[in-house]
């Protein structure tokens, strides 16, 4: 027996999910813009300053113990950077014997004295895993704010697109599908900012860019069978019309969420520790967009209409009168 869902009649339950997790999202949120100043704890594209990465090289050095972060805190509060960000990282070959720092700008001579403390200190490193990359805040800030005006004019893009296409309230419900995407993706993040010390950088602007491509194209293929319904079946009642929509094109979305996400899953388990934090956004946000398709944008749509002139005898005929008239000139 084919599955088929009752979206419109469980409505409530769909919009008390999104909106739990929205909360916690909120939450996650204020929680780190009153440690970091910012709603996601902010890498080095955005904020800048020095990134120093360094690996124990455990042939000369003692690799029993795994590196302790206080013993690298001590150090940078010495040499005055005590603000630092510090966390201890891990490869392939070894466990828990890297540090990656964020501190301020340092100049060459500021950082070799830094590298040779903890050299020090902790053992020597392998200077062939040594990384370490420096960003001025004025380039930082502008990478932040051309950031976030590209994920504004993509949604003010779509926002005329879908109100050309369908309607302006098919347009407007869609956009709240798309925020909740972005916006819980971002409070994901802000988590594991909070918890693991993840930090975004500028490609984690651009997931969210693909994220809102994604959950849009799904939501065109839903609002269209609808509005093909309609147009077919303008007595029917609007929660009915829905849910046979979703059902109609459940299988669709269903499989390219799968054969979008596996790919992206692979790359989260093998690829590099960039493209781990990439592909972790676009797997929250690719579930979370097939999710708000499917339980949110439709079941607003529905409740909308049913609440709406626009479900009036009238309106519907205009409705068949503009989708009639719209075809004929494509013909």
């Amino acid at each position: 027996m084919a599955l088929s869902l009752q979206i419109s009649k469980q409505r409530k339950t769909w919009w008390l999910v999104s909106g739990v997790l929205t909360l916690v999202s909120i939450a996650a949120m204020a929680i780190s813009l009153s440690q970091f100043n910012y709603p996601i704890r902010p890498g080095l594209d955005f904020i800048g300053g020095t990134r120093l990465q360094l690996e124990r090289d455990c042939a000369q050095a003692d690799c029993s113990a795994p590196i302790n972060p206080s013993d690298v805190r001590a150090i940078l509060s010495e040499q005055g950077l005590g603000d630092s960000s510090v966390q201890v990282t891990s490869t392939e070959r070894q466990k828990n014997q890297g540090v990656s720092i964020r501190t301020a700008n340092l100049d060459v001579e500021a950082r070799t004295a830094l590298e040779g403390k903890l050299s020090e200190a902790i053992g020597p490193f392998d200077l062939e895993s040594t990384q370490n990359d420096t960003v001025g805040p004025v380039l930082g800030e502008r990478i932040l704010s051309s950031g976030l005006i590209a994920l504004l004019i993509a949604f003010a893009g779509i926002v005329v697109y879908l109100s050309i296409r369908f309607k302006l309230d098919y347009a407007v419900l869609a956009l709240v599908a798309l925020f909740h995407d972005v916006f819980i993706t971002v409070g994901v993040f802000a988590i594991l900012g909070l918890v693991l010390g993840l930090e975004v950088n500028s490609l984690f602007i651009v997931a969210l860019l693909t994220i809102v491509g994604f959950s849009v194209n799904d939501t065109v293929v839903i609002y269209d069978r609808i509005r093909e319904m309609i147009k077919l079946s303008p007595d029917q009642p609007i929660d009915n019309i829905v849910d046979t929509a979703v059902n109609q094109t459940l299988g669709r979305s269903v499989n390219t969420t799968l054969t979008t996400t596996l790919p992206l899953i692979a790359i989260f388990l093998f690829g590099g520790i960039t493209l781990k934090n990439f592909s972790l956004a676009l797997i929250i946000g690719f579930l979370l967009g097939a999710y708000s398709s499917i339980f949110i944008a439709s079941s607003l749509l529905g409740w909308w209409r049913s609440r709406s002139e626009s479900l009036a005898p009238a309106g519907m005929a205009q409705e068949l009168e503009d989708s009639s008239e719209v075809e004929d000139e494509a013909i």
